[in-house]
Order: C-alpha cells, then structure tokens, then sequence
C-alpha cells in the first residue's frame, strides 16, 4: 500500500506560478509512473501530465504543454508539478496517482492521493 500526499497548492493571480508535490509514504513508490490529474468544480476529472518510473519518459495534455514540467527526485519519493503562466482555467483540485505505466488513463493508476486546491484569479 502506498500513500500519496499532495501539497503546494494555493491562490494565485493569473500569470503567476505553483509547484506542487506528491510525496509517497513507500520507497516502492519509485517503481510507479505518477500522474497528475485535476477536477473543476462541476467537470470530470481529466489527465495532466505524466512521468514514468525513472524520469525518462513524460505526457502532457495539451492544454498545459509548454507551461507545466512534471520531474522526480526518487531520492525524496516525490514527484514535482511546475505550474507557470497560470490561467484561472486551470483552477482546479489537483490529485496525483500512482500506476503501472505511464498513461493519461484514470483507470491504470491504482494509488491516489487526497488532492490540493489551486486556485487562478483573473
């Protein structure tokens, strides 16, 4: 059983920046791509971007390609979102979740974690 916790989230302004962490309570969580996925108020919840098990391999949703980097330090057992240029589009509670492989489908990843508030003003 892994653990996932999310932080970083927050208010801030159009343009602005966040990062967000997802820190894993097991060490096997290094064998796991993470994801990082999002829910609007009244919207499903959708894909952001991705990372395989060692760092190599990324996806990114096009809506954030170009703005958000997703890396990993396995050391620490956590996963990082860099958010910049941010719109009040991408408000949102972010969730990170742990898979098998690397993929933009929810049903792949079997560890999620709680989520964390980001929130855009224009």
């Amino acid at each position: 059983q892994v653990t996932l916790v999310e932080s970083g989230g927050g208010l801030v302004q159009a343009g602005g920046s966040l990062r967000l962490s997802c820190t894993a309570s097991e060490r096997t969580f290094n064998n796991y791509a993470t994801g990082w996925f999002r829910q609007a108020p009244g919207k499903e919840r959708e894909f952001v971007v991705a990372i395989n098990w060692s760092g190599g391999s990324t996806n990114y949703a096009d809506s954030v390609k170009g703005r958000f980097t997703i890396s990993r330090d396995n050391a620490e057992n956590t996963v990082y979102l860099q958010m910049n240029s941010l719109k009040p589009e991408d408000t949102a509670l972010y969730y990170c979740a742990a898979g098998s492989r690397l993929t933009n489908y929810q049903r792949y990843y079997v560890y999620w974690g709680q989520g964390t508030q980001v929130t855009v003003s224009s």
